[in-house]
């Protein structure tokens, strides 16, 4: 693998600002891998690799005519957009069949952010439809494959997002998170992913267009290869866009000034409930709390019996406000009654995918009795005060990301990855720490979780855990070992 595909995209940056090599060489490398790769993976949907390579020359003709060091920090670096998220100029469908020949006319904030800070987009990336399921393929593009292995899931919702980076195509991605759809991806193919604070970044220009407390509940957010990335992007990303009514200013920390060996790791075996995670990932997080035991931390094994819940506290923390988490909108303006189009689905004469029309009717269900809903809700709230008054400023929470490595096509869904959309309805932060290969050659990993606002200490303790571990392993040394 070309040298250039194992870099962070601040060292890319770094070494674009230096000239030790050219954007235009680095747009290159990355474009010829996705090439090598996509064909497999069928992850990058969408390319403008033209329009890349004459920004590339563009950001190049910058660094030679830039004598005050005034430049952007993400010059001249290509990354990835999820479909979801409008590209100017790209496809925006969210794998939704009415949506298929919509275009973006201008992009998201977040992506506009990016652009300004000079990352350079390779393209947009798949999704599942509606962004609505844990595993990514819908009938617009089809299915997306594991970067380790094709037979296996590639993860979603921003499951194009973690195949390309995890393939070593990509240095990072922006994602969406709901329910797991930055996490997900990035354990299953290997990388850094970040949830961050809910409200932390806003979700403007997506498809789906959440509200109301959806617009906290769904994150906006990196994934990527190398941690040192994690916190520079997330600085360029947060804060409000005048639009999102969710998101809000919120001060960002310094990982550097975090003192892992301070810290108070709680670590949280699971959620009480079978199948519970593999042995193998056990092992994993056994290991990295004696790891960071090691550098002084305090370790502490609890149990939370709340936590049992959390699938139902994530429902009635969503449906709330008597909306459904996604849009009663799944065509292209026009309401789709949920009994029917679950009917048209049973009977294979629906254009949209089993995900989306379960879950928009199961919201439906849940709604007609809103004192459970009211209850799952209260429950949340408590829970989430119980967890933040025990982590602090100074605390983070060690919890699986899945029951075992990446599923077979298929196989798995919701259930294998029951243990993120809680931390997507308590809106605290949550990042997925690559933690090498199992024994089928697959990643592991486990999330890191902190208090709201603390985005920087749990991305701290992923940088301890990425130089104590190493971190993103490329697919191809596989062979190697």
């Amino acid at each position: 693998m070309d040298p250039l595909l194992r870099q962070s995209a601040s060292e890319l940056a770094r070494r674009i600002r230096s000239r030790e090599v050219t954007s235009v060489e680095v747009v290159e490398a990355h474009i010829a891998h996705t090439r090598a790769v996509n064909p497999t993976l069928n992850a990058l949907v969408r390319d403008r690799f033209e329009s890349a390579r004459l920004e590339a020359k563009e950001a190049d003709a910058r660094v030679a005519e830039d004598d005050a060091g005034s430049l952007p920090p993400l010059l001249g670096v290509p990354c990835t957009i999820k479909e979801s998220i409008a590209l100017g100029g790209m496809p925006h469908s969210s794998g939704v069949v009415a949506l298929a020949s919509h275009v973006a006319r201008e992009d998201a904030p977040p992506v506009a952010r990016l652009r300004a800070a000079g990352a350079i987009a390779l393209g947009v990336t798949n999704t599942p439809e509606l962004t609505a399921h844990v595993a990514t393929f819908n009938a617009v593009y089809g299915l997306t494959r594991n970067a380790y292995d094709p037979r296996h899931s590639a993860g979603g919702s921003s499951g194009g997002e973690g195949a390309l980076v995890g393939a070593g195509a990509s240095p990072f991605g922006l994602g969406t998170d709901i329910g797991g759809s930055i996490r997900i991806p990035a354990f299953c193919n290997g990388v850094f992913g970040h949830k961050p604070t809910g409200g932390l970044v806003p979700g403007t220009g997506q498809v789906p267009a959440y509200a109301g407390a959806h617009c906290r509940i769904n994150t906006t957010g990196p994934l990527a290869r190398r941690a040192e990335d994690l916190m520079p992007l997330l600085r360029i990303l947060a804060g409000p866009d005048g639009v999102d009514p969710g998101c809000r200013a919120i001060p960002l920390g310094d990982p550097a000034a975090v003192d892992v060996g301070g810290l108070r790791v709680i670590v949280v075996e699971g959620d009480g409930r079978r199948p519970a995670p593999s042995e193998e990932l056990r092992r994993a997080q056994r290991r990295v709390a004696d790891a960071l035991a090691a550098r002084g931390a305090r370790i502490e094994e609890r149990e939370y019996p709340g936590l049992r819940a959390s699938l139902p506290i994530a429902a009635g923390i969503a449906l709330e406000e008597g909306r459904p988490p996604l849009p009663p909108n799944l065509g292209d303006g026009e309401p789709v009654p949920p009994g029917r189009e679950l009917l048209r689905w049973l009977l294979r004469r629906s254009d949209h995918t089993g995900p989306p029309v379960l879950l928009h009717a199961g919201a439906a269900l849940a709604l007609r009795y809103p004192g459970w809903v009211r209850r799952q809700a209260e429950r949340g709230r408590r829970l989430r005060e119980t967890l933040e008054t025990e982590l602090g400023d100074d605390g983070v929470l060690l919890f699986p990301m899945a029951r075992g490595p990446a599923p077979r096509h298929g196989r798995g869904g919701p259930p294998h990855f029951r243990f993120t959309g809680l931390f997507n309805a308590l809106e605290m932060p949550s990042t997925q720490v690559p933690l090498g290969l199992g024994r089928a050659g697959l990643p592991l990993g486990l999330q890191v979780v902190g208090a709201r606002g603390r985005d920087h200490v749990t991305i701290a303790v992923a940088l301890a855990l990425e130089e104590a571990f190493g971190g993103w392993v490329p697919p191809k040394a596989r062979a190697a070992q």
